[in-house]
């Protein structure tokens, strides 16, 4: 038989065929040469075999690599954005993997609590800084409009069936009070009854809304149920009393936003409960507050240890703590007006009031500058109130006023250990969140967020000062 004739066509047959004829060939040599053959063709065997088997282990190794058995990685083409599931009837390439890091660049909150409702969708209404003659005229705008609404009717924002001041959790954050709940719900949810423009004395002229009649149209009857309507463009004064409530120096009134739809186009306004037992401590004549006699009475520390304070140390009814809260406060949100009216600690910009007035060019008696906006109760002398909280978000590092930093030597403990914690994010967040109108008006989180960012910054370089300077953090508790 011709063995060409007998050759298989695949490739297992082939290998019998040849293995056969090798048997053949080795079977006429001697034993000798027969188990020579044998041990060559098994060493042969085996490192072929072994070396397979590592080629096999290096190649699934890198195929784990690339497929996301080893690390966190993804296919752009395999994931599925709505589960986050990868589809594994795909071989990722180089090309097409994306690598997932769980690094946040913020510290975020560890919960904030969602909404349990629908979202209702309302038009975005943009907040921008103007100053100048627009800026006066929109507020003479603003006043004339509530003139022509004096007297009794719905002057307040469509009803949305719910509280604007959203508490999800079993109790609110634990910097505020239940006084300071109850205003805040006050001031988003009462219906209001009378809206006018008033002038206490002491203090220039303000909106003010009543939610119930009480019999009387004195300004000094009103408590607890009456509340300042601010201009839009002071829409800061909401974030200054979260900001002030997480410090704790609770020296500023409740605050919220709420929309009025008798006001221009129902335009967003910041609400501030009002106190018919403020007084400024510069309407009394023996008070009187310049920047010469200011520093002299820190230098003093005026009513400190309960020390009676003498004549000549220009001292006002204020405990000497009383400066050291106010200006941490006031340089994080950059509020000039009541102890640099004059803008002599920084370059103001043409919107700015030093500049509409003209005070900017008195700055050569710096000594003789008025302090302006310096509020304290008629039943508690020693403490300061703060009003007109008008923050400025858009000055940069390089254009921080620290003359409101000058003359003082001590900082109160809390409010630096809160800017030191690294969760003063965290707690703006979970506070500000209350309040729903402030919240949806800045765009949500994602605008919130900006704001934090410039209270951040000026913490950082408020510590660095504070290290740089010496100054003493002490407690300081009323």
């Amino acid at each position: 038989m011709d063995t060409h004739s007998t050759r298989p066509g695949n490739v297992g047959d082939t290998l019998i065929y040849l293995s056969v004829s090798f048997l053949k060939v080795c079977w006429k040599y001697s034993a000798v040469r027969k188990y020579l053959i044998v041990a060559v063709v098994c060493f042969v065997y085996l490192f072929f075999t072994v070396h397979v088997s590592r080629a096999s282990t290096r190649k699934d190794k890198r195929l784990d690599l690339w497929t996301g058995n080893s690390v966190y990685a993804q296919s752009k083409t395999d994931l599925d954005p709505a589960d986050g599931e990868v589809n594994e009837s795909v071989s990722p390439t180089r090309s097409n993997v994306v690598y997932i890091t769980l690094k946040s660049k913020r510290h975020k909150p560890a919960i904030i609590r969602g909404t349990v409702r629908p979202k209702l969708r309302r038009k975005k209404v943009k907040v921008t800084q103007q100053g100048g003659t627009q800026g006066k005229l929109k507020d003479t705008r603003h006043k004339n409009i509530v003139n022509q609404r004096l007297g009794y009717s719905e002057l307040d924002d469509s009803d949305i069936g719910y509280s604007s001041i959203r508490i999800y959790s079993e109790r609110a954050p634990p910097w505020f009070s239940n006084d300071d709940i109850t205003a805040m719900r006050f001031l988003a949810d009462s219906k209001i009854t009378q809206i006018g423009e008033v002038a206490p004395r002491g203090f220039s002229s303000f909106i003010l809304f009543k939610s119930a009649t009480n019999g009387t149209d004195d300004i000094d009857e009103c408590r607890k149920c009456c509340g300042i309507v601010k201009r839009p463009l002071d829409m800061s004064e909401v974030f200054a009393f979260h900001l002030d409530r997480i410090l704790g120096l609770n020296r500023t009134l409740p605050a919220v936003s709420r929309r009025f739809r008798s006001l221009g186009d129902g335009q967003l306004c910041p609400v501030v409960l009002w106190d018919p037992s403020l007084s400024p401590v510069e309407d009394q004549p023996s008070e009187r507050l310049n920047w010469g006699s200011y520093q002299t009475s820190l230098k003093h520390k005026c009513w400190h240890g309960g020390v009676i304070p003498k004549p000549e140390w220009s001292c006002t009814s204020i405990h000497h703590h009383e400066w050291s809260k106010l200006v941490v406060f006031d340089f994080l949100l950059q509020i000039y007006e009541r102890l640099d009216k004059n803008c002599c600690g920084f370059k103001p910009r043409p919107e700015d009031t030093c500049i509409e007035l003209g005070h900017h060019e008195e700055c050569r008696d710096k000594d003789g500058i008025e302090l302006t906006h310096i509020i304290h109760r008629k039943h508690d002398p020693h403490h300061l109130v703060f009003f007109n909280n008008k923050g400025y978000f858009d000055r940069d590092e390089g254009n921080l006023n620290f003359r409101l930093l000058e003359g003082i030597k001590e900082l109160p403990e809390q409010s630096v250990s809160v800017l030191r914690s690294q969760r003063l994010r965290e707690k703006l967040l979970q506070s500000l969140f209350l309040d729903q109108q402030y919240w949806d008006s800045h765009g949500g989180r994602q605008g919130i967020e900006k704001l934090i960012d410039v209270i951040e910054k000026r913490a950082k370089v408020l510590l660095t000062y504070i290290n740089a300077h010496g100054i003493k953090v002490v407690p300081m508790n009323s």
